[in-house]
């Protein structure tokens, strides 16, 4: 995907119908959704002074963006400010209805910051930049906020993605050549045909840890590979009428049933966690793993060139995934230069510093990786699920508390337990409390 994107002072300016003049300003923030304003592409020669707020996870990377776009517009200037994850998402509704209010932030959950009007409508931002022309769509229905502030996937835009982490299947290319397989496999069937002859040949098939919970992304993949990531995604963003009683998720809670009796996966998969699987995947214990990019360079370190990485077949090439997005302030006096540098976050440029920190890029058409590793097939597999539009959020993150109903439900299945009727109504129970 190739976009172009504005380096320099851009000369277009773009309003909304709806007002007569083209002359943003701050606006305090609200209790409500805030209505979208005019906008403009022109950032000026005035000398501007920005402020954003962060945390150390994707830092050096924004930092490395902050400064490149320094260099192309010397009046700018953009303060940096970073603060640890848990209480960064503790004190941003607090530092966004402050009076020293930062221009722009990020956001790692929409929560009450829509609600509350602390963050702008992008709607227009979006249009004059190209964001909702050239961005897959699922990749911004994540930041979309209905107006009840808190379904998503549906509305007005309210943050702008900068780089993306990816849920697929990593692989043990020594150990599949024991069995002959010499491609990744191409659909659901080809990939449990595979683990049933790994373990007719004492290879383990499926390396998985649990403590955490994280069976739940098997479970997801194969739900979204046989319902389709858009009808998926509805129920992960909490549409009305979306349902977790689907084919898919039944499937997938089978196989990982299946999966437990028939010995594809650990004995211990409950008491791991996920970096003991990853480290146990790394020493050889384990055909496939499901896992995402974050670990990409622990594995290439312990496996090397027999480290592969491949998107989940299915009729759909599809991921899970969510992004490092940054919004802005309702109270930024300077909304248009703010937009401007989101629009730069999502350049080939930005692009490289998101790489370097182990994020997927927005654009990637300018990275080069070694072919045959696995950063190359990451960047292969990203691509796909871009072309796709098969890109869902996490499953996890559905409601509050859906991450412990996962947690408890996986593990009872892995146990035997819990049947998959019962984990099914547990889990739609627990999203209905959140959405009705």
């Amino acid at each position: 995907m190739r976009r172009r994107h504005a380096l320099v002072p851009s000369l277009a300016v773009l309003c909304t119908t709806a007002l007569a003049a083209c002359a943003p300003g701050g606006t305090a923030p609200g209790s409500e959704p805030v209505e979208p304003t005019a906008v403009s592409t022109i950032l000026g020669t005035e000398e501007v002074t920005l402020s954003l707020m962060s945390t150390p996870e994707s830092g050096e990377a924004t930092k490395k963006a902050i400064a490149a776009f320094e260099g192309l517009n010397p009046n700018v200037t953009i303060e940096y400010e970073q603060t640890n994850y848990e209480d960064y998402n503790k004190s941003l509704n607090l530092a966004l209805s402050s009076s020293t209010a930062p221009d722009i932030v990020l956001l790692n959950s929409v929560g009450t910051t829509v609600k509350n009007g602390l963050v702008r409508n992008l709607d227009g931002y979006a249009q004059a930049y190209g964001w909702d022309e050239e961005v897959p769509t699922n990749q911004l229905a994540q930041w979309q906020v209905d107006t009840d502030g808190t379904t998503l996937g549906l509305g007005p835009l309210y943050a702008a993605p900068a780089g993306f982490s990816i849920v697929g299947v990593y692989y043990n290319k020594a150990l599949a050549a024991q069995i002959g397989l010499d491609a990744p496999p191409a659909s659901l069937e080809e990939l449990t045909a595979a683990m049933g002859d790994a373990q007719a040949a004492g290879i383990l098939p499926l390396q998985l840890g649990n403590a955490e919970g994280h069976a739940a992304f098997p479970v997801q993949l194969v739900a979204q590979a046989v319902d389709g990531p858009a009808e998926y995604s509805a129920w992960v963003y909490g549409q009305s009428g979306a349902t977790f009683d689907t084919p898919g998720n039944a499937e997938g809670l089978d196989l990982l049933a299946d999966w437990a009796t028939d010995g594809f996966i650990p004995d211990d998969a409950n008491g791991t966690d996920l970096q003991g699987s990853v480290a146990k995947f790394v020493a050889g214990e384990g055909l496939f793993l499901v896992d995402g990019n974050w670990d990409a360079a622990k594995i290439d370190d312990g496996l090397g060139e027999d480290a592969g990485f491949f998107a989940f077949p299915g009729t759909t090439t599809t991921g899970i995934g969510t992004s490092v997005a940054y919004g802005i302030s309702s109270a930024s006096e300077h909304p248009d230069v703010a937009a401007a540098f989101l629009d730069f976050m999502q350049s080939p440029a930005a692009g490289q510093y998101q790489w370097e920190q182990g994020f997927l890029p927005v654009d990637g058409t300018e990275l080069a990786p070694e072919e045959g590793t696995v950063r190359a097939d990451l960047l292969s597999a990203w691509e796909a699920v871009n072309d796709a539009d098969g890109l869902v959020g996490f499953n996890a993150n559905a409601s509050p508390t859906m991450n412990d109903t996962f947690k408890a439900s996986t593990q009872e299945i892995i146990g035997g337990r819990l049947d998959t009727r019962g984990a099914i109504e547990r889990v739609q129970a627990d999203w209905t409390q959140t959405h009705g």
